[in-house]
């Protein structure tokens, strides 16, 4: 029988931190996973434990995860309640009150405001409030070893032992800096290549 796909990426993630010597406790934090899913954080820490993803509906899915994504706008942007549902008033002509339920989890918003809250609060499509606890982290997880199988700057680190750890260490260049000195490197090969082409024999 083949793992679940939750637990196929986590294997999967765990492999990448020993061949590239990444930090696990950051690419696996609940918090941070939490925010990226809208899911709480019981359910991630759960999750990666291993536990059976929680027994909901749909519309539990929703209601709950529009109420922790108005949450997290309210509190990124120091407004209120009020504000948020008047602005979704002004883009959706729903009523503020309604818009107020809808963002508080206690009513369900219909097909065509759940698509425009899509874009509301960018999120990839419906199915980001509506997948079950453990695929919705599973489509997370995958991005994230999409980005280090995928990407080939991390290529390029392992090639010449430079670890996603160093990067971080004091003294360290940063990441878009050490981005910055890569593509100079490139440019500086590719117009020795040309100058070299241009001497010919």
């Amino acid at each position: 029988m083949e793992p679940p796909p939750l637990a196929e990426s986590l294997a999967r993630i765990e492999a990448l931190v020993v061949e590239r010597g990444l930090d696990g406790e950051e690419l696996l934090d609940p918090a941070a996973l939490a925010t990226r899913t809208a899911l709480p954080q019981e359910t991630v820490r759960a999750l990666l434990a291993g536990e059976e993803p929680p027994r909901d509906t749909v519309n539990d899915r929703v209601r709950a995860r529009i109420r922790t994504l108005a949450a997290a706008r309210l509190a990124s942007s120091n407004r209120r309640m009020a504000d948020l549902a008047a602005e979704m008033h002004t883009r959706f002509g729903v009523s503020q009150m309604w818009a107020r339920q809808v963002c508080d989890g206690k009513k369900m918003p219909n097909v065509e405001l759940l698509h425009e809250l899509v874009g509301f609060f960018g999120v990839a499509g419906e199915a980001f409030f509506t997948l079950p606890a453990d695929e919705a982290l599973d489509q997370v997880l995958r991005k994230i070893i999409a980005r280090f199988e995928n990407d080939p700057l991390q290529a390029l680190m392992d090639q010449y032992g430079v670890r996603s750890t160093d990067l971080r260490t004091h003294g360290s260049p940063s990441r878009r800096q050490l981005e910055r000195l890569l593509e100079g490197v490139f440019h500086s090969m590719t117009t020795d290549e040309e100058g070299e082409r241009r001497a010919g024999p």
